[in-house]
């Protein structure tokens, strides 16, 4: 019972982190799961309890998502959005147009 709810937990997170837009979004939530996975992981062999476990992965998600949102690369100052082809279906990353700014998206 305990693994297929902590598999559902990891699939969840794994979908909201797959809904960003731009690059410095999709490694902060990549940055959160592994930051999470591996704090879990220290948490539990310093610990060796359930509620050091718990804490361990909310620092590392923390901290993953700090570290995974600021390594994202920066194109001339703009943030970059991914678009995609309305006739081919092809997704590109581009800089944001003004309605991401306007937050009219």
């Amino acid at each position: 019972m305990k693994a297929s709810r902590l598999t559902l937990a990891v699939l969840a997170a794994m979908a909201l982190a797959s809904c960003a837009q731009t690059e410095s979004q999709q490694r902060a939530g990549t940055g959160a799961l592994v930051g999470a996975a591996g704090g879990a992981l220290v948490g539990q062999a310093i610990g060796g309890n359930t509620e050091s476990t718990l804490i361990g992965a909310a620092g590392g998600a923390l901290l993953g998502a700090v570290v995974g949102s600021s390594t994202a690369p920066k194109e001339r100052g703009e943030e970059m959005c991914r678009y995609r082809d309305y006739k081919t279906g092809r997704i590109f990353v581009a800089p944001c147009d003004d309605r991401y700014y306007r937050r009219d998206y």
